[in-house]
């Protein structure tokens, strides 16, 4: 089955810049690039800071998702990379809770040390099924 590139307007200098889309479909199947939630320069990683950039990545995933012709409802797995887990999961968790409703999706958590971004704290890759 052929992949489509998914990217919405917003995002094609990603994909001309980078060489990489924002996400792919193939068939049912929609497969995104992780999104790096990350503090902004001068910040030192309060809760309401994690929280904030952690919004503006699950906007970032529901922007991709509905260019897709998906909706949060379809994620079927969320992997999730981190620096610093336990500083930021808790409101991370808040968040997604506020994004993504039941049933929920399987989530894999992992630990590492750096991101492409070094003010990102999480990327956070989805794949979601929704039928065209």
């Amino acid at each position: 089955m052929p992949i489509e590139p998914v990217i919405p307007s917003s995002q094609q200098a990603i994909y001309d810049n980078m060489h990489f889309a924002p996400a792919v479909r193939s068939g049912d199947m929609i497969y995104l690039s992780g999104v790096i939630a990350g503090l902004e320069k001068g910040q030192s990683g309060t809760p309401e800071e994690y929280a904030a950039a952690s919004h503006r990545a699950f906007k970032q995933i529901d922007e991709v998702l509905k260019e897709a012709g998906a909706t949060m409802a379809d994620i079927v797995s969320i992997t999730s990379y981190h620096i610093g887990l336990r500083n930021h999961l808790g409101p991370l968790v808040g968040v997604k809770d506020e994004y993504i409703p039941a049933p929920y999706p399987a989530w894999t958590v992992i630990g590492v040390s750096e991101l492409f971004d070094p003010l990102g704290f999480v990327e956070i890759q989805v794949i979601a099924e929704a039928a065209r």
